[in-house]
């Protein structure tokens, strides 16, 4: 027997999936809201999402030389952060500050932590919040789908998402009109102004289902964050329904789709066990709907994913299983 004898510590699991594969799987499953994103914003879509791929590549490589780790650029991980910014981006931000943003992405949010595997927090999200928080009014400056069919949407809500036209017209009249300028089917479909690749809920949804049937991401967080915010945002709206939006409304509008399928499913910032990960996706709708019903912000997904990444260790230590052969009461 000629077999070397290979010394490693456990879990001791054996599977053919790599990490180029995954990532390959992901970057199929966004897809369709590629698609959707380019089909609706046109060129300018598809030039940040360029931009944002190439830096994010550039500043992976460049770290890693600077900090005398081998060039790990090929493993796909760059290439889905930066789709996943490009997408959580409006499509009037200035090409710049898609530099900043995958900047603070690969750099801050994964490099400093030692790369893929150590980073705390998802970091295409981090590189969301700092451009968020720093160029509040570029950040939140819309566009809407180009072609004639949705000129009618564009037109009512008069540069705003959804979310953030219910938000500012609450603030002045204090109540929502009895008819919205949307409708399901239009949030349902992309049919109204957002993020580039947030706007259509069945394309999000086709590639979560994607990676589901592949056993890329568990389908447990994905289920119990968007259901959490639904239960949430619909007994809110039964207690007052002139206050706040339709339950099906904040389902299909906003990033809810899109951070719950391909962010809040990242397998390094999210817990391992099964409890863990019902416990991270309440804590991530329930911070999602009281930001988007009480805060300031419109939309609540990123924060409540980073917030919940912070707790992730906490989770898998609460969620631990018991040893094989551990006595109880020790």
């Amino acid at each position: 027997m000629n077999d070397p004898l290979i010394l490693s510590s456990s879990p001791h699991i054996n599977s053919r999936e790599t990490i180029p594969a995954i990532m390959l799987h992901v970057c199929l499953a966004l897809l369709p809201a590629i698609v959707v994103g380019i089909y609706s914003f046109g060129l300018k879509a598809l030039w940040i999402i360029l931009i944002s791929v190439v830096f994010s590549l550039c500043f992976e490589a460049a770290s890693q030389k600077l900090m005398g780790r081998p060039l790990s650029i090929l493993d796909g991980s760059a290439l889905v952060t930066g789709i996943l910014l490009a997408l959580n981006l409006p499509p009037t931000i200035p090409w710049w500050m898609v530099i900043i943003g995958a900047f603070f992405a690969i750099v801050i949010g994964k490099q400093v932590y030692g790369g893929l595997g150590h980073n705390p927090f998802n970091p295409a999200l981090v590189g969301r919040v700092v451009l968020l928080i720093s160029f509040p009014a570029q950040m939140t400056l819309w566009a809407f789908p180009s072609h004639p069919l949705f000129s009618r949407v564009a037109d009512a809500l008069s540069g705003a998402t959804p979310l953030g036209w219910a938000k500012t017209h609450l603030m002045a009249h204090g109540q929502l009109p009895a008819s919205l300028p949307f409708n399901i089917q239009q949030l349902f479909l992309g049919q109204t102004g957002g993020c580039i690749g947030e706007i259509s809920a069945a394309a999000l949804l086709l590639g979560g289902i994607y990676l589901t049937w592949k056993k890329i991401i568990p389908w447990i967080i994905p289920v119990v964050f968007i259901g959490t915010t639904f239960v949430i945002t619909g007994l809110f709206w039964l207690i007052n329904p002139g206050h706040f939006l339709n339950p099906l409304y904040h389902l299909f509008s906003g990033g809810l789709f899109l951070g719950a399928i391909f962010m809040a499913t990242d397998l390094v910032t999210t817990p391992v066990t099964q409890a863990g990960m019902i416990l991270f996706g309440i804590g991530c709708g329930v911070l999602t709907a009281v930001i988007r019903l009480f805060g300031g912000y419109p939309e609540g997904v990123s924060f409540a994913i980073l917030l919940m990444n912070a707790l992730t260790p906490l989770l898998d230590r609460w969620t631990r299983p018991k040893v094989f052969g551990e006595v109880r009461g020790k």
